[in-house]
């Protein structure tokens, strides 16, 4: 089970279910990452954009659970109240209320998709991992039911 905990968290990593927290605004002139923000301007934080650091993840745009086992990920708190890395659900006042249960339902899903069903690659066509872009990230040729 510690694996499969893994593979949720590493989904999260690089599919968060929200891109975007809430928008926030400024409420006074400030600096941010070298960027003046003027007051009463809103914010938008792109929640991926710390998911791809490499100085945050070694090899961030590769889908390794195990960093959740060993390595950078292993401390890493999801809602972020323990240091951010990752904000899938957003993080203090405004995290998303439901996050436990929407993780708790991941874990479960994917428990199940795994003990019910036999996953083989069609013969002389291997699954291509490759991502598109569509309304959310989605693979380049879906698998087949």
């Amino acid at each position: 089970m510690p694996y499969l905990g893994a593979i949720v968290k590493e989904t999260f990593r690089r599919h968060p279910p929200s891109h975007f927290l809430l928008s926030h605004a400024a409420t006074k002139e400030i600096e941010l990452g070298g960027y003046t923000i003027p007051a009463d301007v809103n914010v938008e934080i792109y929640t991926a954009w710390l998911t791809e650091d490499p100085e945050m993840w070694q090899n961030p745009s590769e889908f390794r659970p195990e960093r959740f086992l060993t390595g950078d990920g292993v401390e890493v708190d999801i809602t972020g109240m323990r240091g951010v890395k990752m904000l899938p659900f957003g993080t203090g006042r405004r995290i998303c209320p439901a996050w436990s249960l929407g993780t708790l339902h991941v874990n479960l899903l994917l428990a199940r998709m795994v003990q019910a069903f036999k996953w083989i690659p069609i013969p002389d066509n291997p699954p291509d991992p490759t991502e598109t872009f569509a309304f959310t990230i989605v693979m380049r040729i879906p698998l087949k039911p």
